[in-house]
Formats: structure tokens, C-alpha cells, sequence
């Protein structure tokens, strides 16, 4: 089983990840927790490129770049774990990339590019995606209280409000499509309320 946590940054989607990942772990369960991009020796050595804010790329590269990351990921890590039945909880996977890169950069249709997301990943999908959904406003704070006032962003925070606007309202638009694999969940709410919300649905999903 997959399970993938999305939304912008500041989102809280990495807390909630995290913190699913310790309760599955209490419980006994051997549980693969990957990120993206990243992962992997050459997925982190991607992840360094693309976050760099002296890095300037076409957003075409940019795409390809998330795209080699999350495959070398899948091929060498998630594949097997999925294939033998466990369970992964990954903080991002590729509907990060139909978001930020087919809604935010307006790289491509988000139909097209989900559908290339698909292939890359050799059409795994994952079983259960919690969109922690924000607005723009309260990811602003967030990341202003979380960077402080000398930290430096990286370049995908970088992006600017119209970038993230579009990225969530693609967000908005790729979970009503797939209504029985996504979850949105108010990320607005305590980060224990919205926590115990996850834990409840996966419970009756991995009763099935």
C-alpha cells in the first residue's frame, strides 16, 4: 500500500507524514518513508539541483528533473515494497509535479502530464493521498515563522503567490477528479485533530 501526503508548502503535509509514519511504527508495522525529491544518493543529488535558488532551469527541465528523481526512487526503492505488500508513506509523489509544475508553471495540460507522471512511476499509484489543503495567506505565515526573517527561501518557495494560487486551485481540481483515492483534509486545524482524522480513514482502509 502507498500512501502519499500532498500540498503547498507550509501545508503541514511533512508533520503529518511524520507523525503517521510513528504511529504505524508503534503499532508494529514496517513502514518504507521516502520523500521527494529525494530518496535515493542520485534522487538527493536532483533534489539539491532543483532547490537551489541560484539555479535557473526552463521548467520543461525542471519537470524531467522531479520526473529521473521519482523514478530512480520507485525503480530502486518503492517497487518492491509495494509488490511484497508493505506499506509506503511518502511525502510527495507525482501529484506534486502534475500541481507545481502542470498548474503552477503552466508547463503543460495537468491531464497530459498525469499521465506522464503514470509512466514514469511505471503506473503505481498510490492507494491513499491526504491533500492537506491550506490557502495561500496561512502558507505565507507559516513559511515566513518557519524561515525567519535571515533564512533564505529555495527556489520553489521562491515561486510567488500567483505560482502558488494556481497550485492549489490544480490541487483543488486533481482530488475532485479521483474523489476515492484523495482525502482533503483543513490544514488550518490542529495538527492533532487533523492527525487523529488521517489515522481514522486509514484504519477502515487497511481493515479492506
Amino acid at each position: 500500500m502507498i500512501i502519499s501526503f500532498e500540498g503547498i508548502d507550509g501545508s503541514g503535509k511533512s508533520t503529518q507524514a511524520e507523525l503517521l509514519l510513528s504511529r504505524l511504527e508503534k503499532q508494529g508495522i514496517d513502514v518504507l518513508y521516502v520523500r521527494e525529491p529525494g530518496g535515493t544518493a542520485v534522487s538527493e543529488r536532483i533534489r539539491s539541483i532543483l532547490l537551489d535558488p541560484e539555479a535557473e532551469m526552463d521548467p520543461f527541465t525542471e519537470m524531467l528533473l522531479f520526473s529521473a528523481a521519482r523514478s530512480e526512487l520507485v525503480r530502486t526503492k518503492v517497487r518492491s515494497v509495494h509488490e511484497s505488500g508493505g506499506i509506503v508513506v511518502c511525502d510527495r509523489f507525482f501529484d506534486s509535479t502534475v500541481a507545481y509544475q502542470g498548474g503552477g508553471r503552466q508547463l503543460a495540460d495537468p491531464e497530459w502530464l498525469n499521465r506522464f507522471q503514470r509512466a514514469v512511476t511505471d503506473q503505481i499509484v498510490p492507494n491513499r493521498t491526504y491533500l492537506i489543503r491550506v490557502d495561500i495567506e496561512t502558507s505565507t505565515r507559516r513559511l515566513e515563522n518557519r524561515l525567519g526573517a535571515d533564512a533564505a527561501a529555495d527556489r520553489m518557495e521562491q515561486a510567488g503567490t500567483e505560482f502558488f494560487t494556481r497550485v492549489v486551485e490544480t490541487y483543488d481540481r486533481i482530488a475532485a477528479a479521483e474523489p476515492d483515492r484523495f482525502r482533503v483534509m483543513d490544514g488550518r486545524k490542529g495538527i492533532d485533530e487533523i492527525a487523529e482524522a488521517i489515522w481514522e480513514d486509514l484504519e477502515s482502509l487497511l481493515s479492506t
